[in-house]
């Protein structure tokens, strides 16, 4: 069994796509990932498991036995970093830093459905103050070449100002900053929602009202389109 730590450098055309792989990354994003790569001759090194060559590869719909001079040798399926293999073929390296899993089908659809999907989130401030020290160094436009937010979006991120907790005890909670880019159809159509529950809040600031009228709306979606949600245990629990 293959060292799960250890990096090994394969030849790229040794390396096949899962077609059950439910990842797809945006033609901007990737134009990043691309620039990202070639600029910095840096990545993620690719989880691929062993494909033996005696199995059938799918090309979308189709099937067809593998041919050509790969089909003597052992070749590899990409569980992780597809997108990083096509950047990879499109600057013309010829071989891939990858991660060797033996896993099995099940095992393989798991990891599909976890390592493609699972991710954190950006702390704001922290991501504020990163986007600060990287524009010191380039202009927006510069810096959305190679990161995932627009020109615009890092502007915004970089003035935006960060409110304080309130003082009131019982808001101890209230501080986590949400920051949302919304047209202006979007945003007329959100204040109009917003608008609905001031009745109901009227001890509030306009700012804790914004608040319980968002989470009333976000409760309504949950409870309508998942009825079955279990919000102590963050899960959609079985009807």
């Amino acid at each position: 069994m293959s060292d799960r730590s250890t990096v090994q450098s394969i030849a790229l055309d040794r390396l096949i796509a899962h077609p059950d792989n439910p990842n797809r990354m945006s033609s901007s994003n990737f134009a990043k990932l691309v620039r990202n790569i070639e600029q910095t001759g840096r990545y993620e090194p690719l989880i691929v498991r062993p494909y033996q060559a005696s199995r059938i590869e799918h090309l979308g719909t189709e099937r067809k036995p593998l041919e050509g001079s790969t089909a003597n040798r052992s070749r590899f399926q990409i569980i992780n970093g597809y997108h990083r293999w096509q950047a990879l073929r499109q600057l013309g390296y010829k071989r891939a830093d990858v991660i060797v899993w033996d896993v099995d089908d099940d095992q393989a659809d798991l990891l599909l459905a976890t390592l493609n999907r699972l991710a954190g989130c950006d702390e704001l401030s922290r991501k504020i103050a990163l986007l600060k020290k990287l524009s010191k160094k380039m202009n927006a436009r510069e810096l959305s070449r190679l990161i995932p937010q627009t020109p615009g979006q890092i502007k915004r991120l970089v003035n935006l100002r960060i409110p304080k907790a309130p003082a009131k005890p019982s808001l101890a909670g209230f501080a986590n900053p949400l920051v949302f880019f919304v047209t202006d159809e979007q945003k007329k159509v959100i204040e109009e929602a917003l608008s609905l529950v001031k009745h109901q809040a009227s001890s509030l600031t306009r700012a804790e009202a914004k608040a319980e009228t968002l989470t009333l709306i976000a409760q309504h979606f949950i409870d309508t389109n998942l009825p079955g949600y279990d919000k102590n245990k963050d899960q959609v629990c079985p009807a």
